[in-house]
């Protein structure tokens, strides 16, 4: 095999607005169930799984847009991407102490290890990345 080739596995789903955010998060479990992490690496399973919550809330309630969900697994990451139609890029921000939302991508930030927004032409696409469980993890 080739050095620079990268091997990767991947699934893909449509998230219409009218889809609750448990779907989505129902449907990511199930792929992180079929990798042994609900086992081996809870606490990551739980950081996706909010993560999953906060990006496809964040496009229907602010984009107000269906969502489009994959997730790749490559040798190092788990890259959860969203895709939504609105071309406003999140930023963190505070939302002081008495806002009742406007935390989600601060928790993103903080449960992720990295992630980033990428305009596209017809909107944005928000991507956070997992180390994989034992790859330098202290789970592991």
């Amino acid at each position: 095999m080739n050095e620079s080739s990268v091997r990767a596995v991947g699934w893909a789903r449509s998230l219409p607005m009218d889809h609750g955010v448990k779907a989505a998060r129902d449907w990511a479990r199930e792929h992180l169930d079929a990798l042994g992490w609900t086992a081996t690496a809870p606490d990551t399973v739980d950081a996706v799984l909010l993560t999953v919550s906060e990006l496809v809330t964040n496009a229907h309630l602010h984009a107000h847009s269906d969502a489009q969900l994959i997730m790749a697994l490559d040798q190092h990451c788990l890259h959860l991407a969203v895709h939504d139609a609105s071309a406003v890029l999140p930023t963190p921000r505070d939302p002081g102490t008495d806002a009742v939302g406007g935390r989600g991508m601060l928790l993103v930030d903080a449960l992720a290890d990295t992630w980033e927004a990428h305009p596209c032409p017809h909107g944005k696409t928000i991507v956070a990345c997992f180390r994989i469980p034992g790859d330098g993890d202290p789970e592991h």
